[in-house]
């Protein structure tokens, strides 16, 4: 420890130009070296790799059973992204999208607050937040076993929760480049989106709205490529999921079920996390065996039970209901 103060003090002598009779104490030594680091570093702490230990335990939170790992130290910042005053500046330049919804939008967040199925979703997000405490956790990737599960009104509805907060910013991907469903719940026709930002020369960011009346911002499937693969594999889609990572504080992928098709692992592979939902009476057991196994099991975050019979709760908190 005295060899640290040494150091510190020679630093000190030649900074006050050989003056050592002006020198301070050990603590003022100690406190103006973090001043000197915090001035160099910014606001955010230097790049580290937490050390993750895997548990087993599962935690069931409003019909929600999220698996939690738990980590030796803090999760840290990776990378030092833009500033928040310009994040903001760039995301109030993007344009505006009205919302046209009706009853058909399923969109329970926004549409009908106060609902059971709401109040799930909330918890989900709360959830979601405390699991981000421990690891990190930015992309969550939604996804299914079979279509008719109910991913989609789920990734949309969440995104929605989530962007309740005003400090945090939340981007909803339509990721199912195929088969595209997020803007209709919407009620909005099919803009440029993905496809274009990947394919085009240009902002990679010019596909992305903001959704005034949701809170959030939204990156659109757009014109379905010939080669969704292709185009998910590209380097202009890495490039385009690192500039989207700097900007959100929260990006939820509504992906294509996991069974048929092979996208499903490519976007896997760019989230941090999974969540994998299923629905009573339309699942299967083996169908739900083959989707777990298909899965990254380090990143599965938990599962989702859809359309759940009523419980013994039910005449509390009531049973939620949500189809795709």
């Amino acid at each position: 420890m005295s060899r640290i103060f040494d150091a510190l003090q020679r630093m000190e002598t030649e900074r006050s130009g050989g003056d050592s009779s002006a020198l301070p104490q050990g603590p003022e030594l100690l406190r103006r070296a973090e001043r000197r680091v915090s001035d160099k570093w910014g606001s955010s702490d230097p790049p580290s790799k937490p050390d993750v230990i895997e548990d087993s335990r599962e935690d069931k939170l409003g019909g929600i059973a999220v698996s939690s790992p738990v980590h030796a130290k803090p999760a840290a910042s990776v990378a030092q992204g833009p500033s928040t005053s310009s994040r903001s500046e760039v995301l109030e330049r993007l344009p505006s999208l009205e919302l046209s919804l009706t009853p058909q939008s399923r969109l329970v967040c926004l549409t009908d607050k106060e609902s059971p199925t709401a109040e799930a979703i909330r918890l989900l997000g709360v959830r979601l937040r405390d699991l981000r405490r421990t690891r990190p956790l930015k992309k969550v990737l939604i996804t299914s076993t079979i279509p008719q599960e109910g991913k989609s009104t789920i990734s949309a509805n969440l995104a929605c929760a989530l962007a309740q907060a005003p400090d945090e910013k939340t981007l909803l991907i339509e990721g199912d480049l195929r088969r595209p469903s997020l803007m209709p719940m919407f009620g909005i026709q099919r803009v440029r989106g993905i496809s274009e930002c990947v394919r085009e020369d240009g902002r990679l960011l010019d596909g992305i709205y903001h959704l005034e009346s949701a809170g959030c911002w939204v990156l659109p499937a757009g014109r379905s490529p010939s080669n969704p693969l292709e185009l998910l594999q590209s380097q202009r889609m890495r490039a385009l999921m690192d500039q989207l990572a700097a900007y959100f504080d929260w990006i939820i992928i509504d992906s294509p079920p996991v069974l048929p098709l092979a996208d499903t692992s490519i976007w896997m592979r760019m989230a941090d996390g999974v969540l994998l939902v299923t629905r009573q009476g339309t699942t299967q057991k083996h169908q739900l065996q083959k989707g777990l196994e298909a899965l990254d099991q380090k990143k599965l975050l938990g599962t989702i039970l859809n359309g759940a019979i009523a419980s013994a709760y039910s005449s509390y908190y009531g049973t939620p209901s949500i189809s795709d």
